[in-house]
């Protein structure tokens, strides 16, 4: 269980600085805005082989 939840903090660190290097911290704070960042982070290192999840709010 413990290796699970290693792989798990690891993968999300990937996420939020793959999050920081799009520039996602700096901006206002819309629902589109925050999905966005939220949906990056749990992405991870998925986003360092083409995935750019955006996100749209109504």
């Amino acid at each position: 269980m413990r290796l699970g939840s290693v792989i798990l903090a690891i993968w999300l660190i990937i996420g939020a600085f793959a999050a920081g290097q799009r520039g996602y911290y700096g901006s206002s704070v819309t629902c589109a805005h925050a999905s966005t960042v939220l949906v990056t982070i749990l992405a991870g290192p998925l986003n360092y082989i083409g995935a750019n999840p955006k996100v749209t709010c109504h």
